[in-house]
């Protein structure tokens, strides 16, 4: 299930045709798409602020839900006496955005792919897109691939989707990797960069990784076990959902920034390019009078693309495997390591490892927690309320509070430990239980 980009055409029509057959070089396909990438996102006909913000039209957006289309809602059984798991993940950020550069170590050449923060599972197409452009640019057929998280194995589908020969060396499987302690949503541009650390050209690259990676997820919408699937997302609030009341303060220079300190300070140094895609991205939606059944004043509905882990795991490694690509089971200390791999290009994928295993001491923890309820079927949707997130998953009932302490985007960085916390745990489900105890559902 290769993903044709919209500027594929034109480019297949530049083939040269030979005995029947298109004759094309790795290298200069990847270069003509990228090339050919980019100048489609010059071209479209809408642009944003430089600083990401949403385009005029549809920051006014303010429609309303038309009435009756709010769904009977089942309340979710939030209960912490019911939790069944709590995972905790260190998401790996990098002030400057993702590491995807090219280097020569040990004989290799490595194509970087980590760092990508909060940001992992939605632009993970995207930046292996890009990475394997990079591998392909060598004209070396044989490829190996540090790490089998998310990052890893669509860099490793990409290369199979690109006709290169593929083995993934890692120490655990996707089932067992730090990508699967998070929370599994659509969230593109969640840390990953700060704005002043940012290259000028990170913007549009950023912008290159989501489109790409967005249409590739769409091809596995509809599948069995919905592997990708979507949420109506329900923001909750018991104040005027207004985005000038929840911007990121200002920066304290009392506290300084990264810039001076060497770590961020401040919510509002965290980049943001959600504008950027705003002609893709669905609408939100006001829930006005008896079309909010929830206790709360303010209410707004947006559809939310998830990934149910379990099914998803699956579908990945079975095409990884119907596709002949191999999978040793291998760790890496240092570099040098790499000498001793019969293959010549590396893509590299380590997530936060790559802070000790290719010393990178420019990335940044970012701690995070989910807690994991049974499943519960007749409440397919999500809900953001008081800092706390809830999605209703085929693998069963997230709940993560990612702000209840009131430090917004600077929740958690900084925090290495991955111990779960089952008092914070607590803290979370209650939020969600205390809404649902004054639920009174009034959609029928």
């Amino acid at each position: 299930m290769h993903t044709q980009l919209p500027y594929a055409a034109p480019l297949i029509r530049q083939l040269k045709h030979t005995s029947g057959t298109y004759s094309l070089k790795r290298r200069d396909l990847f270069a003509a798409s990228l090339a050919a990438g980019m100048m489609g996102v010059a071209r479209r006909g809408w642009s944003a602020a430089p600083d990401g913000t949403a385009p005029q039209a549809a920051a006014a957006l303010g429609r309303t839900a038309l009435h009756g289309t709010i769904p009977r809602l089942v309340p979710i059984r939030a209960h912490a006496d019911q939790i069944m798991d709590i995972k905790v993940c260190l998401r790996p950020f990098r002030p400057a955005g993702p590491r995807m550069d090219v280097e020569h170590v040990a004989g290799k050449t490595v194509v970087h792919n980590y760092g990508h923060g909060g940001s992992g599972w939605s632009l993970s197409w995207g930046a292996a897109y890009l990475a394997v452009g990079h591998a392909a640019a060598t004209l070396e057929r044989r490829v190996a691939v540090i790490g089998c998280g998310i990052i890893g194995l669509t860099s490793a589908l990409t290369a199979l989707r690109a006709g290169l020969d593929v083995t993934i060396y890692t120490r655990d499987l996707l089932p067992h990797t730090p990508s699967m302690r998070a929370s599994g949503s659509w969230t593109p541009d969640s840390r990953i960069a700060l704005s002043a650390q940012a290259s000028p050209n990170f913007a549009r690259t950023w912008e290159q990784m989501a489109r790409y990676s967005l249409q590739t997820y769409r091809d596995d919408l509809g599948l069995p076990g919905n592997p990708i699937d979507f949420r109506d997302n329900y923001t909750l609030s018991d104040t005027p959902l207004d985005a000038a009341d929840h911007a990121p303060a200002p920066t304290d220079p009392g506290k300084g920034t990264f810039a001076t300190t060497g770590a961020p300070q401040s919510s509002a140094e965290f980049a943001s390019y959600a504008g950027l895609i705003a002609d893709v991205t669905p609408a939100p939606e006001l829930l006005a009078g008896a079309d909010n059944p929830f206790p709360v004043a303010y209410a707004r509905r947006t559809p939310l693309m998830i990934y149910n882990f379990g099914a998803y795991a699956h579908l990945l490694l079975s095409e990884f495997h119907q596709a002949g690509g191999r999978i040793v089971i291998r760790e890496f200390h240092s570099p040098a390591d790499l000498a001793d791999l019969p293959e010549r290009v590396v893509i590299n994928c380590p997530g936060y490892a790559a802070r000790e295993w290719w010393n990178d001491k420019s990335l940044i923890p970012i701690r995070g927690q989910t807690s994991w309820l049974p499943p519960q079927p007749d409440a397919p949707y999500a809900l953001d309320y008081k800092g706390v997130a809830m999605i209703s998953k085929s693998d069963g009932v997230m709940i993560s509070g990612y702000d209840q302490n009131g430090l917004g985007l600077m929740d958690g960085v900084g925090n290495i430990s991955e111990r779960p916390d089952r008092a914070e745990a607590q803290k979370a489900i209650a939020v969600v239980e205390d809404l649902f105890a004054r639920f009174q559902p009034r959609n029928g």
